[in-house]
């Protein structure tokens, strides 16, 4: 809880918990672009990539996205699949979907339920200032549902390509 100091500065502190390798991923079903529910269940027996984005049609989002896209059939070559999940409404992820021709599930979290509960809602560091948003984060969880990786905090550009050199894809 926020403690307030004498000359009214708030101390913050903060909540998030971070998911580690070998934890059990937090289930979740979110509605997809389309309004289909979409399950980390429905995952159980594959590795899936699951990352989370602030929000669709942004420039740092879009490279990210594109980047997953155009890296698609490598990473599926390699036993992944992806999952993105944004604060978005569907109607938006449609229009980012299709717009970029992005071909993986894009999820609806607007109660920021499950970006919370994988420690990928809270404070972060933007421009210098401490704010409240999404925090950039990758994970991949194995087909037992177990986090073999888990990223926090993780740059637009380039990520992909780290993502792959750390898979090994």
């Amino acid at each position: 809880m926020p403690l307030a100091d004498p000359v009214g500065y708030r101390a913050v502190v903060t909540d998030n918990h971070r998911l580690s390798p070998g934890d059990t991923a937090p289930e979740f079903t979110l509605p997809d672009a389309d309004g289909k529910d979409v399950s980390l269940s429905d995952y159980r027996g594959r590795k899936v990539i699951v990352y989370f984005y602030p929000a669709a049609s942004t420039p740092g989002c879009t490279k990210q996205a594109c980047d997953f896209r155009d890296n698609l059939a490598d990473l599926g070559g390699a036993g992944l699949e992806v999952l993105g999940i944004s604060p978005d409404k569907p109607a938006k992820l449609a229009k980012f979907r299709d717009n970029e021709g992005l071909t993986f599930p894009l999820l609806s979290d607007p109660e920021r339920e499950v970006l919370k509960e994988w420690g990928a809602f809270g404070e972060k560091m933007m421009y210098g200032k401490t704010v409240t948003g999404v925090i950039r984060s990758t994970f991949v969880v194995d087909e037992t549902g177990k986090i073999e990786l888990a990223q926090y905090n993780v740059r637009a550009t380039g990520h992909v390509a780290k993502l792959r050199r750390d898979l090994s894809v």
